[in-house]
């Protein structure tokens, strides 16, 4: 006796639906480093992250500033500060998926990259 075409469809809806929770399952996982600057940087970095000059924080928008760090290097300072800056360390009070959504959050700044 062969499935019929209803047992198909039927059997491909709950894939598609098993598929659909896993990766809602996933998204839900991951940081959002917009929510996490939100709260741990903007009051230093500003909201769109150009920085104040008051306070000698750097614009994160510009080009240079952005190609003069590798992720790791800005990983390295949101983790342990900056010496003879106020730039605080975060190790202590961000997981690490958090400091890496951050980075790509700060990335975002880039304004050569914004047309």
């Amino acid at each position: 006796m062969r499935p019929s075409l209803q047992f198909f469809a039927s059997l491909l809806l709950v894939v598609i639906g098993a598929l659909s929770t896993v990766v809602v399952v996933q998204a839900a996982d991951t940081p959002d480093g917009a929510a996490v600057y939100k709260q741990k940087c903007q009051m230093c970095h500003g909201a769109d992250g150009k920085g104040f000059p008051a306070i000698k924080t750097p614009d994160m928008t510009d080009p240079k500033w952005q190609a003069s760090l590798s992720d790791k290097e800005m990983t390295e300072v949101i983790k342990n500060g900056k010496k003879g800056t106020p730039m605080p360390a975060f190790a202590d009070k961000l997981k690490d998926d958090e400091i890496e959504a951050v980075v790509k959050f700060i990335r975002s700044f880039d304004s050569s990259k914004k047309k």
